[in-house]
């Protein structure tokens, strides 16, 4: 393999030229005879037995170029690309520029990862705020557990603000039945405010077996435009009128809903969950802040290519996450009544903040010389792995070289969470300058040189 020429033609765009010449385009040729011959009918020889030379003067040398050509260009890409010191972010447009008995030379336009230009990234500042956890906080957490567990029962009465009702209901604007309703056996909690304003109120009263109409008014801006303010009527049909006894709040209660035996340590518990919980929010805030500030300091033309990859490891992502919930993504569109290019377009402008991120990551990276040997990658293909997980499982869907950069970003990112975690630039600045000391109007008017030099040996 012989690089002829090595052009850069655009941003991010590199031309070669790549000659596969003499013994390594004869080899790619006997290997093209060897893969071929089978199907080569000559007469004198057994299908497959004919020899290289017999069957090129048959049918002209050129009957095995094609598969030769195939053959050799992908190790010939490979290895200029490693000579040239490119990193390819999209396959290359190849294309055949001569080819003849000595060898071929093919053309490969390759789109390469563009290095960014970072800005001062050492004045990122950004607050990590935890906010604290009340009783009140801790008050609603047990509430809710107290609605979960609360004790339904029918009731033979009229229906009561607090009761879940129970019903079938058709909506009609005027004579017409208007799309999505109708419903059949739908719990309403009366009081919920789930439905629109006053349709709740309308049933309370009311007693399973009776039907009655409902009129209300759709709120000027409903998301549906047709019904937008619109005057309607549902036709209630009420089943059953259910009673919600919520349990005592007590230890019996903490034993019932968790594995402590008090109340208070159940609180205790509660509280616990939420201060972690709240600890990893202020984490995400704190870094995502951070990580805002490093994409707007980072100056980098991105191909398309590296935000079409993201779009599509997005797409992936999600695909799977909906196949767990038993949900394809045929369905998804069709419940959303989008298409998949609205959603790889919903995609374009994340993929491209974690494109340029990752690209300042890297970069950063490399300007503060941070090194990761084997060692750390080893380490943090078992940490992934657990302490029952196949390693080499792990190996097999993440590179050492993609591992590495992952290693690498996140100390990046650890030594940027240090800085913003730094005074703000602006405060130590004001800070300094309170520092030096004032000289009064009555000094300065006495010893004006002083008042001169002063500041000056601060300084």
């Amino acid at each position: 393999m012989e690089i002829k020429k090595n052009e850069k033609t655009a941003v991010n765009t590199v031309e070669l030229e790549i000659a596969v010449l003499g013994e390594e385009f004869s080899d790619a040729v006997k290997s093209a005879y060897r893969k071929t011959v089978h199907k080569v009918n000559v007469p004198g020889f057994r299908r497959g037995k004919a020899p290289q030379k017999i069957i090129e003067q048959l049918y002209g040398k050129a009957i095995f170029y094609e598969d030769a050509v195939n053959n050799a260009t992908p190790n010939a890409y490979e290895a200029a690309i490693a000579e040239a010191g490119l990193e390819p972010v999209d396959q290359p447009k190849l294309e055949i520029v001569s080819i003849d008995d000595d060898g071929f030379v093919f053309k490969a336009t390759v789109t390469t990862k563009p290095e960014a230009k970072m800005g001062d990234y050492q004045s990122i500042r950004a607050e990590r705020k935890v906010d604290e956890v009340t009783d009140e906080d801790v008050d609603r957490v047990i509430e809710q557990l107290r609605q979960r567990n609360a004790r339904i029962e029918t009731v033979e009465r009229a229906a009561e603000t607090g009761d879940i009702a129970v019903i079938d209901y058709e909506g009609f604007d005027g004579d017409v039945k208007f799309d999505g309703g109708s419903a059949e056996d739908f719990e309403l909690k009366l009081g919920s405010g789930s439905f629109i304003p006053g349709f709740e109120d309308q049933i309370v009263g009311h007693s399973a077996g009776e039907t009655f109409d409902v009129n209300v008014s759709f709120p000027e801006d409903y998301h549906e435009k047709s019904l937008a303010g619109k005057p309607v009527v549902f036709k209630v049909r009420l089943h059953e009128v259910k009673k919600s006894t919520l349990p005592e709040l007590d230890n019996e209660f903490a034993k019932d809903v968790s594995e402590f035996d008090s109340l208070e340590a159940l609180r205790a518990d509660e509280k616990r969950k939420l201060t972690e919980t709240r600890e990893k929010n202020a984490d995400q805030m704190f870094e995502g802040e951070i990580l805002d500030q490093l994409a707007a300091l980072t100056e980098v033309e991105i191909p398309q290519a590296m935000v079409d990859t993201r779009v599509d490891q997005s797409v992936e992502d999600f695909a799977y996450r909906f196949q767990m919930q038993g949900i394809s993504m045929d369905q998804y569109f069709q419940m959303t009544g989008s298409t998949m290019e609205d959603f790889r377009e919903s995609m374009k402008d994340r993929a491209e903040r974690q494109v340029r991120i990752g690209l300042a990551l890297e970069a950063i990276g490399k300007l503060e010389n941070i090194e990761v040997t084997d060692e750390d990658i080893e380490a943090e293909y078992k940490k992934l792995a657990g302490e029952k997980g196949d390693v080499a499982q792990i190996k097999n869907y993440v590179k050492p070289e993609a591992m590495r950069q992952d290693i690498i970003s996140g100390r990046v990112i650890d030594m940027l969470k240090e800085i913003a975690a730094k005074e703000p630039v602006a405060d130590t600045a004001a800070e300094k300058a309170e520092e030096v000391p004032a000289v009064s109007d009555e000094k300065a008017e006495e010893t004006p040189a002083a008042a001169d030099e002063k500041p000056a040996e601060q300084a």
